[in-house]
């Protein structure tokens, strides 16, 4: 099987589909914001929850303890976390769009040049920034009355009061590095050069069809 990455571009690809993976499976799961409510621990992404206070009978409230999304977008906890979700979205989306191109370029002859290889690292370099932004936006939500409620009342926008950040906003962020710095730098050497045999043979194909059309054209 020809493939149209180099060696260094092979690594690229698996880099590329492991950065963008991480980064995507921690967008899903709600295990970037650690806390408890009720004597209950409660856990948050930018757009789900684990763990959350419903009134029962006799108007108290008790904890039902399952993971979910929040019901709408408007019903994210503050403006911060509404535009994370979309940033962080937009970066993990550009991310394994790079990563199924590069995988198929393992795959198949004459699908990825060396300039088309960095204009995918450039892309690359873009999805990283914006999961990197989303993750630089995630604190400015830790202000509103939800979270201060699973924070002790104490937080505030970077203050995570009696909260700790969980692991999968560390592999987010951590996974947009990668994308930028590392896969980023590799694309530049991924994709091969066309062979000039090959640049010969295409252009004469192409001038052959040219001379037949010319031909058909001119004949009574």
């Amino acid at each position: 099987m020809k493939s149209s990455l180099t060696l260094v571009g092979t690594l690229w690809a698996f880099l590329s589909l492991v950065t963008a993976v991480a980064s995507s499976t921690s967008y899903f799961l709600p295990y970037w914001l650690f806390g408890s409510q009720l004597g209950k621990p409660v856990s948050f992404s930018t757009f789900r929850r684990c763990n959350y206070p419903v009134r029962g009978e006799g108007h108290s409230l008790i904890m039902v303890e399952e993971c979910g999304r929040y019901a709408s977008f408007s019903a994210i906890p503050s403006l911060a976390w509404q535009m994370c979700t979309v940033v962080t979205g937009a970066g993990c989306a550009l991310l394994l769009l790079v990563a199924l191109a590069a995988v198929l370029g393992c795959c198949m002859e004459e699908l990825i040049s060396r300039m088309m290889g960095r204009c995918m690292g450039a892309a690359q370099f873009v999805g990283g920034l914006l999961i990197s932004s989303g993750c630089a936006l995630y604190p400015l939500g830790w202000n509103s009355p939800e979270i201060m409620q699973t924070c002790g009342n104490v937080s505030n926008q970077f203050q995570l009061g009696t909260c700790r950040l969980g692991w999968a906003y560390y592999c987010a962020g951590g996974g947009a590095a990668a994308a930028m710095l590392i896969c980023t730098w590799l694309s530049c050497f991924a994709g091969r050069n066309p062979k000039p045999v090959m640049l010969v043979e295409s252009i004469m194909r192409n001038t052959n069809s040219y001379t037949m059309e010319l031909d058909h054209c001119l004949k009574p």
